[in-house]
């Protein structure tokens, strides 16, 4: 067995890369996922930074790009603006992707999060639960809440192209004083909505105080807001955040015309995570359309290899006003260590066995998937934590740390481990711990809309061609197996997409360029992320808003992941209390704001 070390390298920093530029006042054609797009850099220069071949940054500077002219000097549709504001043209059609590489299956290609993705669902679940007793037991007037579709584009570039597909949405009307009263835009993200989008959150609560019109617009090609055949890999390449925010603006103007809406009716947007980045990326692509945005956990810079995603993992892990410490940190080290140790010994069935894995992880793929599903539980936790996880950091530490279990030296952390798994099976109602690479690879390619994998297919699809996001543990930071590789999860976007490695780079560079990574070119947005929140990495901190800019950002202590977006509990953090009412104080200015300046 081997012997875990103290790890002295484990939270060490990220070595800076080399600041480098792009040439401005040039054509530049960008690929993205096999769609190419030429974009004109004005000589003010680039709003954003690109990635490089390996994924560093590249020099972050907010030198706005100058308006180009709208082709033809018309304004077709309200998201023409949106798209040349900063000198971006339209993107062309995209041509045909051919399919996957069939059952050939590559060594070391592994899906990041399966369980994470249960635990994020675990924990959807029981927020959607709580959010339903709140509903009932406050009486909101559930009855209010209306639901219906639009026939949206599939590509709102393309003009020649007249396929549709249904959107879904929702409103709730309960608390709008018609005829002025504001409008919350609620996006959705990587999921299906729910009529608790609008019933329930804080976005909520801020409407009944302002009286405002609730909306929420689910994503395309998510929940049911797919055609039949969409997740065919042909398809998928009208799935994009550029082509979701022109459905949003459609939206805009549908809920317009509806109600009858007007320049007195102020529009704010929320969201968290990626539904986060698209409400900033909503106010810096369309301002016309909303006064302000709140921004919670919005990683809006595009990152290839996210390994500063488990840096910050190891870091809260070793925070004690949450419940971590060194200790702690030290022995989820030793106990993967020992795990990957076992496993080289060839111990496969022993480890098989000891986590209750649903076969045995004889091959290096399912060894990688096993070293992934492991770490999710600890990137869950820290993701998570008090949201409603399957245990929070505290409850883990106690775990990984109990010098009072009866194990020999050697095999104690190890051991720990085993029982932190099956706490999260019975937890999670999970029989047994899934960790087929094949069987992986069969769920991911599956296209039918009835599919428990069309979630994670569509998101993958969205990883390789725009912003990547993949969680890696190749810096010495990391507390888990070195096994989780960069390799190993972008080889999956050729074997299910087509879409080679060598091109994701690219992918990443056009999206920060797009949208400006965490230096967007954006005014009035409220960038909201808790310290404990491994995707705070990549979004807008205090640090990086330039002097003068109207943007804000609010860093809360001891919170995790989307946390200001639930409703107040009595338990609550005094720090997450104070970030609400602050977000609550800008809103409200905001408001007050659009008032004044129709007046004058």
């Amino acid at each position: 067995m081997l012997q875990a070390t103290s790890p002295s390298a484990l939270l060490a920093g990220i070595q800076a890369t080399t600041p480098q530029s792009l040439e401005v006042g040039a054509n530049v054609t960008q690929q993205r996922g096999g769609c190419a797009a030429t974009v004109f850099l004005p000589q003010a220069g680039l709003p954003g930074l690109a990635e490089d071949a390996t994924g560093t940054a590249e020099s972050r500077q907010d030198r706005r790009l100058l308006p180009s002219s709208f082709p033809g000097g018309v304004l077709l549709r309200p998201w023409d603006v949106g798209l040349f504001l900063d000198g971006v043209s339209a993107l062309p059609p995209c041509p045909s992707v051919s399919g996957g590489l069939g059952s050939a299956l590559r060594v070391n290609s592994v899906y990041s999060g399966r369980v994470l993705r249960k635990i994020k669902e675990r924990v959807s679940k029981i927020q959607y639960e709580n959010l339903l007793l709140r509903a009932v037991t406050s009486h909101k007037p559930m009855d209010k809440v209306t639901t219906g579709t639009i026939q949206q584009p599939l590509n709102h570039f393309n003009k020649q192209n007249i396929k549709t597909f249904p959107q879904r949405f929702f409103v709730n009307e309960a608390y709008w004083k018609r005829p002025d009263g504001p409008v919350f835009l609620y996006i959705s993200g990587e999921g299906p909505i729910s009529k608790f989008d609008v019933l329930a959150g804080h976005h909520v609560d801020m409407a009944e105080e302002h009286g405002a019109l609730l909306v929420t617009l689910e994503h395309r090609f998510y929940g049911d807001s797919i055609n039949r055949d969409g997740m065919k890999t042909e398809n998928l390449r009208d799935l994009s955040s550029q082509q979701a925010l022109a459905d949003i603006a459609e939206f805009h103007q549908y809920v317009s015309d509806h109600f009858d809406l007007s320049e007195q009716n102020t529009w704010v947007s929320f969201g968290g995570s990626y539904a986060g980045a698209l409400s900033a990326w909503l106010r810096g692509k369309f301002p016309h359309l909303v006064y302000g945005s709140v921004a919670s956990s919005a990683p809006v810079k595009a990152k290839l290899d996210f390994s500063t995603y488990n840096k910050v993992v190891g870091l809260s892990l070793t925070d004690v006003d949450v419940g971590g410490s060194d200790k702690c940190v030290s022995d989820v080290w030793e106990a993967f260590a020992a795990v990957e140790a076992a496993l080289f010994a060839g111990n496969a069935t022993q480890v098989g066995k000891d986590f209750g894995c649903c076969e045995t992880p004889s091959g290096q793929e399912d060894q990688v998937e096993l070293m992934q599903s492991l770490a999710d539980i600890v990137m869950g936790t820290v993701q998570y934590n008090e949201e409603g996880g399957v245990m929070t950091i505290a409850e883990l530490c106690n775990i990984i740390t109990n010098e009072t279990e009866a194990y020999e030296e050697e095999t104690e952390a190890y051991n720990r481990l085993v029982k932190l798994v099956q706490i999260y099976r019975s937890t999670a109602m999970e029989p047994c711990l899934e960790v087929s690479h094949k069987k992986t690879i069969s769920d991911l390619k599956k296209t039918d809309l009835d599919s428990a994998g069309r979630t994670e297919r569509a998101w993958y699809y969205q990883a390789c061609t725009e912003f990547g996001f993949f969680q890696t543990c190749e810096d010495a930071s990391c507390p888990f197996s070195r096994m989780l590789s960069l390799h190993s999860q972008t080889d999956l976007c050729m074997e299910l997409f087509n879409i080679p490695k060598h091109s994701l780079p690219g992918h990443i560079a056009f999206t920060n360029m797009y949208y400006g990574g965490n230096h967007p070119n954006t005014h009035r947005v409220l960038y909201v992320n808790g310290d404990i929140d491994p995707w705070h990495e990549l979004s807008v901190l205090e640090e990086d808003l330039d002097k003068g800019n109207k943007d804000m950002s609010i860093f809360i202590k001891g919170t995790a992941h989307c946390a200001d977006m639930i409703p107040q509990k009595a338990l609550d953090r005094p720090t997450l209390k104070l970030a609400r009412k602050a977000i609550e104080r800008q809103v409200s200015m905001w408001l007050k704001q659009a008032t004044w300046e129709l007046m004058v």
